[in-house]
């Protein structure tokens, strides 16, 4: 069972023990971890720190999502603006 609120995108990078992690649910929330079960536990635990921040700021919190996933892919290049 998938113990987050919202949904998780978690990437790999170069580096063998660097993954970002960030929320498509949740903007604003990002992270980084040494291993995939590392971001998921630090998801787990920030996506809850991150939530209560909203709420003391006053700002909306967006509604849980009823059926999370959870994403692993390669890191995707940034788009060049131009």
């Amino acid at each position: 069972m998938i113990e987050l609120e919202y949904s998780l995108i978690i990437e790999a990078t170069e580096e063998p023990d660097y993954f970002g992690f960030y929320s498509p649910d949740l903007e604003g929330f990002t992270g980084i971890g040494h291993s995939v079960e590392d971001c998921l536990y630090k998801a787990k635990w920030g996506m809850t720190e991150h939530i209560n921040l909203l709420k003391e700021k006053g700002l909306l919190v967006p509604p849980k999502n009823p059926n999370p996933k959870i994403t692993i892919q390669n890191e995707q290049p940034l788009e060049k603006v131009v």
